[in-house]
């Protein structure tokens, strides 16, 4: 079978975004309670689709792109399910990507063949297979807190937020460590950066264009930054949010190949 070139990038170098809270050990619940509540303003509390176009710049020139539409769920342990269809380029129109637990698959209808892929894997320029599935940043990561801070958002507004150290709780989440600054009154994340296990900066992201989406304001697009080519931007664009209840089955490895896109 041969790959995609959106799914068969070369992966990160130990490069979203799932553990039971109770199961972690919280030494800072204050810190967690914050986490959870920027992860409630990212993603919307009942099954939903959105479109997800991705844009990749070099030096401020566009250089690809690619379309997605996602359909999310979560199942009753919190854990986030999510499907998505490629829509744009028309030679990968109707592959699969299905992410179940922290079990992520690729499916090709023409080869009907399903592979196992890493979150790690780059998706599209610095946006890799494990941004653009539904995560909870809390299930997956312990928090610290370790202050607050002033800082400049996307928009360039200066924002008090909260700065949080977040340790990965399992070794097969996306990224090792994370860096996290969450607006102290709005719970709105603003920046993050992220690590890989070596402590060795991987990229930047801004969370911004806030818009109302599915009760309340959301993120609606998502600045990633290369950690050391800062001229190598990748924008994640977020648009059609809606309310979606999908069947439970749509989220098995076994049901991609009876999956028909409407």
């Amino acid at each position: 079978m041969s790959e995609p070139r959106t799914f068969a990038r070369r992966p990160l170098l130990a490069a979203g975004l799932l553990l039971p809270l109770a199961g972690m050990v919280a030494a800072n619940p204050a810190a967690q309670r914050i986490l959870a509540a920027s992860d409630a303003v990212r993603n919307p509390p009942m099954p939903f689709t959105v479109t997800v176009t991705l844009l990749e710049f070099r030096q401020g020139k566009q250089v690809d792109s690619s379309v997605l539409s996602a359909l999310s769920k979560a199942g009753d342990d919190g854990q986030f399910r999510t499907l998505i269809r490629i829509v744009e380029p028309v030679r990968d129109l109707n592959k699969l990507m299905l992410k179940n637990g922290n079990d992520l698959w690729f499916y090709d209808p023409s080869s009907q063949a399903s592979i196992r892929l890493s979150p790690q894997q780059r998706l599209l320029g610095q946006a890799s297979n494990g941004d653009v599935v539904t995560v909870n940043l809390a299930r997956d990561y312990q928090a610290e807190l370790r202050g607050e801070e002033d800082i400049v958002d996307g928009e360039r507004v200066k924002r008090r937020a909260h700065f949080l150290d977040l340790k990965a709780v399992s070794t097969d989440v996306t990224y090792h460590r994370v860096e996290l600054w969450v607006d102290a009154e709005t719970a709105h994340p603003i920046r993050a950066r992220f690590y890989s296990e070596s402590d060795r900066l991987l990229k930047t992201a801004f969370y911004r264009k806030y818009a109302q989406q599915l009760g309340r304001l959301r993120p609606t697009e998502v600045v990633i930054i290369d950690g050391i080519d800062t001229g190598w931007v990748t924008v994640m664009r977020y648009s059609g949010f809606a309310a979606r209840d999908t069947p439970d089955a749509w989220f098995q490895r076994d049901y991609l190949p009876r999956f028909k896109p409407e």
